[in-house]
Order: structure tokens, then C-alpha cells, then sequence
């Protein structure tokens, strides 16, 4: 066994070497703990700035208003409230149907309203882009799952006004009564015709014959509105009031959306009398519509010539011009068929086919009597004419 060498038996040159290899281990911890405390530091930084920009973000929705819509809004849409809903969950939906701005616009609104923990699940019909305090109010007051009254497109009032009886509890003399009382834009000039829109409404357990009345003429406000149809009956050079007898036509005339606004423009064509050349004179529309209005007949699809004989400012058979007004309730598709119509050049127009609402159109007349003949054709082999 050797003994362990002492520092006063270590040579001098590797003592001096032994102080070097401390110093430089010394070294090298410093440099280590500064390395780590500037990590730590870092990291401390790097939390600071990211944990505060997150608790910053979601404070801003407190800190400052969330976006929402002015209102009152336009159109309508039907949202559902699921069983269980939180106020967020509803916020969501709403959002998603563009029914409120954001959802934490409606969140807000629920909490200043103190009904809002009532709002029950079911089918809600809204409009588009309304406040977040309207929505909130809507929803409170009306509850879900009302009976619906479905009023559809081309119905004339007397229609409208017995289907709203057969599908509530009034009478059709109480909503003739409610005609008198209900305001009608200024454009409608005094006539409900062609202004109680065609839509689905919700028969609610407050509902007056005034409120229902009431509810679709608001709807057609909203229509005209989202359509912009007083200025862009100007652009082309008419009144509102003719527009809607223009859609009121259009309505009745055919079925598809598509062939709206080739309609409209045989409309345009024959009232400018651009169709003179083609055998149309005196500006004469000779629309069967108009005739059925006038003789209050719906029961078959064409015209006899004896109907087309009624002396009635409506048959357009025997009078030129607009009728005196409009002829039906036209939705959205017609309306805006009315406004924006087709430039093809067409002066004819004959549905073909009666279940699938094919229509053909044409410029001259013998293109439009070689229509009439394929129309004819299916009327006698379909026996649906």
C-alpha cells in the first residue's frame, strides 16, 4: 500500500497545472449560470408577454363593445335552440345565421335582459342582421314551436286572407276588418294586392288578425328593402307600384325561377312596344293571368276565348298597358325578376310542359307558333291542359 501523495510532495509544474483546470471549471460554471439565468429570464419574458397578450385578448371582448349589428334587420331565417342550450351555444347558432354580429354580442345582451335564462329550445323564425338586444327579445317573447300559416307565392288577397283563417282561429271578415286598420307603405298607394307577402308565418298565442296582417306587410318592406327596389325601378324607368304589378305577372305567368326574368322582359318589350314589328300592337301584354284575375277563374291553365272577352280593366287582351294594378303576391325571385330582366330580344312566351313548367320563348311569331304546336302536342297526349 502506497502512501497519498502531499502538496509539499507534488512537483511544481503540476501544481500550476491543477490551478488551471480549477480556474477554467470555475469558468465554465459561471458561463452555465449565466446562461441559465437568461434562460430563466427568457422564458419568464416570453410567458409574461404571450400569458398577458392571451388574458389581454380575452379581456377585449369586456373591455371594449363586441360587434352587433344596428338593426333592426331584414328577411328572415329559421334557427333552432337545442334542448339544454347555453346562452354561448345560442350565441353561436345566431351568429352562424348572421341573426346577431358575433356571439358575444348576444351573450351581453342576455345578461342585461333578465328573460333570457327563459328562452326555451325550439324553431325561432328571425331576421337577418338584427340588433343583439332585438334578438335577445325576440327570443324571450315568442318561445318556439308556434304554429306556422304558409302563404304561397302567387296567392291573390282574397286567398291569402282565407288561408289565414282556415290555418288560425279568426274569421275572414275580421282580417278584411284588419286591412283598415294596419299601416301600408305609401308606395302601395292605398291597395293590399301584390303587398302581403308570400312567406311562413308564426301563429303565436298573442296573434291578432291585425298583428298577422300586419307582419306580412312588414315582410314586403323587408323584401323591398334587401332588394332595393325603389331606386332600381327608376333605373328603369318605373314606379315601385309598377314593378310589383310586373312581378305580380311574372308570378302567375310561370314557375321556375329561371324563366322570371326572360318573362319580365316580354313584359318590358311589349308595354315599350318593341313587339310591333313582331305582330304585338297597341302595346297589348295578352297575359292569361290578368284574365284569370279578372274573371276570378283558376281552373284551368289557359284562356278561352270568351274569357278573353271580359270587359274588365285587367284583361289585357283588350286593354293596353299595365292592368290597374297588381294580380297576385310575387316573392323574391319575381321581384327581382321585375327589376333586372333579360335582354334577349323575346316577344313570346309558351309554357310547354305543365308538370315540369317548361317554357319557350321566341322573337317572331312563327318561332312562337311552332312553340304553341309542341304545347298543344302535350296537351293532347298528357291531358293535363
Amino acid at each position: 500500500m502506497t502512501r497519498a501523495e502531499s502538496p509539499a510532495d507534488t512537483p511544481p509544474g503540476r501544481r500550476r497545472a491543477a490551478r488551471r483546470k480549477k480556474r477554467k471549471k470555475r469558468r465554465l460554471g459561471s458561463f452555465m449560470a449565466v446562461v441559465l439565468s437568461l434562460a430563466v429570464v427568457g422564458g419568464l419574458i416570453a410567458g409574461l408577454y404571450y400569458g398577458g397578450s392571451a388574458v389581454i385578448n380575452a379581456m377585449s371582448g369586456f373591455i371594449s363593445d363586441p360587434e352587433d349589428y344596428p338593426g333592426p334587420g331584414f328577411g328572415e331565417v329559421t334557427v333552432t335552440i337545442d334542448e339544454g342550450a347555453t346562452l354561448r351555444a345560442m350565441g353561436s347558432t345566431l351568429a352562424e345565421s348572421d341573426v346577431v354580429a358575433s356571439q358575444q354580442a348576444f351573450i351581453h345582451a342576455a345578461e342585461r335582459n333578465p328573460g333570457a335564462r327563459q328562452i326555451q329550445p325550439g324553431t325561432y323564425t328571425l331576421s337577418r342582421k338584427m340588433s343583439a338586444d332585438d334578438a335577445v327579445e325576440t327570443l324571450v317573447e315568442t318561445g318556439g314551436d308556434h304554429d306556422q300559416i304558409v302563404i304561397p307565392e302567387g296567392f291573390r288577397q282574397d286567398q291569402i286572407l282565407e288561408r289565414l283563417a282556415q290555418d288560425s282561429e279568426f274569421e275572414v271578415e275580421e282580417f278584411e276588418e284588419a286591412l283598415d286598420t294596419v299601416d301600408l307603405p305609401d308606395y302601395a298607394d292605398g291597395e293590399f294586392e301584390g303587398f302581403l307577402f308570400p312567406a311562413t308565418y308564426e301563429l303565436r298565442a298573442d296573434a291578432t288578425p291585425e298583428s298577422l296582417v300586419q307582419a306580412m306587410i312588414d315582410r314586403f318592406e323587408d323584401a323591398e328593402q334587401s332588394l332595393d327596389l325603389g331606386e332600381r325601378a327608376q333605373e328603369i324607368d318605373r314606379s315601385l307600384y309598377e314593378v310589383v304589378t310586373v312581378a305580380s305577372i311574372v308570378q302567375r305567368e310561370v314557375r321556375r325561377d329561371e324563366d322570371m326574368p326572360r318573362v319580365a322582359e316580354v313584359i318590358y318589350n311589349r308595354l315599350d312596344g318593341q313587339c310591333a314589328d313582331a305582330g304585338v300592337g297597341n302595346r297589348l301584354l295578352q297575359m292569361d293571368s290578368t284574365v284569370h284575375y279578372a274573371a276570378n277563374d283558376y281552373s284551368t291553365v289557359f284562356t278561352s276565348a270568351e274569357m278573353r272577352e271580359i270587359d274588365s280593366p285587367y284583361n289585357t287582351y283588350r286593354n293596353p298597358g299595365l292592368p290597374p294594378g297588381p294580380i297576385a303576391a310575387p316573392g323574391e325571385a319575381a321581384l327581382e325578376a321585375a327589376v333586372d330582366p333579360v335582354d334577349e330580344g323575346n316577344c313570346f312566351f309558351v309554357t310547354v310542359n305543365v308538370e315540369t313548367g317548361e317554357t319557350k320563348f321566341a322573337p317572331t311569331e312563327t318561332e312562337h307558333e311552332s312553340n304553341v304546336q309542341e304545347m298543344r302536342e302535350y296537351c293532347r297526349e298528357s291531358g293535363n291542359c
